[in-house]
């Protein structure tokens, strides 16, 4: 994963995701949590991007740790945070890491890592390091919460040539997007362009970025999880609750450290 990439692309994230309803899905996670590990006290979060989830659990007694490898994104993140109400602030931390790489003596009763953030682990290796990550760092009867690219649905409905504007009072926003799919190695190269304008100064940039992304198949993810100590417990479809079809193109999982 190019870390370039969410380095020019947090100064937009926050606008490109403005629709995106952090709200529902933080109350969708926090549901999962409470299903499958009540005694959740405290949360690490694999990829934290600009905060907005982190904040959002928070608010609901949780102390979270975020770790993200963009620092401009980290910034954002920090950012944020010293806007919130301090018993919500001091339930926050974050840190610039790699999630492949993570070390901590700290262990937590819940890891998430959410809007597609696995995903962008492309390789076998990639993946493997990611769920080691994952296992040194539960503790006993801990879960693990992910979202990922499901493989029948992408198979089934392709990404395709999108366009998408974005506005506030200072910057107007195009953002590309051309696909290319890799079927052999289970990847899409998504290239963005995006078209930046200060509508205040009228100057104008343009950036352009390669997202790699991998989608994953139930029995890929029931086997990377056993391989590191991990018991794959529930999969469904991401945000719906439903079960996972060849429709479904965001799945949510739920693994358990082996016993």
């Amino acid at each position: 994963m190019d870390t370039n990439v969410f380095n020019a692309y947090s100064q937009y994230y926050d606008l490109l995701y403005k629709d995106k309803n952090y709200f529902d899905e933080t109350e969708y996670v926090n549901a999962l949590i409470q299903e499958y590990c009540t005694e959740t006290t405290h949360i690490l979060e694999l990829g934290c991007g600009t905060g907005i989830h982190a904040i959002e659990l928070a608010k609901r007694g949780y102390t979270i740790h975020g770790i993200d490898i963009s620092e401009t994104m980290l910034k954002l993140a920090i950012e944020k945070q010293l806007q919130c109400d301090p018993e919500v602030s001091e339930k926050l931390s974050f840190q610039k890491s790699d999630i492949k790489t993570f070390e901590s003596h700290q262990k937590f009763e819940t890891i998430i890592s959410l809007f597609h953030v696995i995903s962008y682990m492309t390789t076998n290796e990639d993946l493997n390091q990611t769920f080691k990550t994952v296992k040194d760092h539960l503790k006993p009867n801990g879960v693990f919460i992910f979202d990922c690219w499901h493989g029948p649905g992408v198979l089934s409905d392709p990404p395709s040539e999108r366009t998408k504007k974005f506005e506030n009072e200072i910057v107007s926003i195009q953002r590309n997007s051309k696909p290319n799919h890799i079927s052999e190695n289970n990847t899409v190269d998504v290239n963005f362009d995006i078209f930046i304008k200060n509508k205040q100064s009228n100057e104008s940039i343009v950036l352009h970025e390669l997202h790699s992304m991998r989608y994953l198949f139930l029995d890929e993810v029931t086997t990377i999880a056993n391989s590191n100590g991990l018991a794959l417990t529930h999969a469904e479809e991401w945000l719906t609750k439903k079960a996972l079809s060849q429709n479904s193109w965001n799945a949510c999982y739920v693994c358990k450290l082996k016993k």
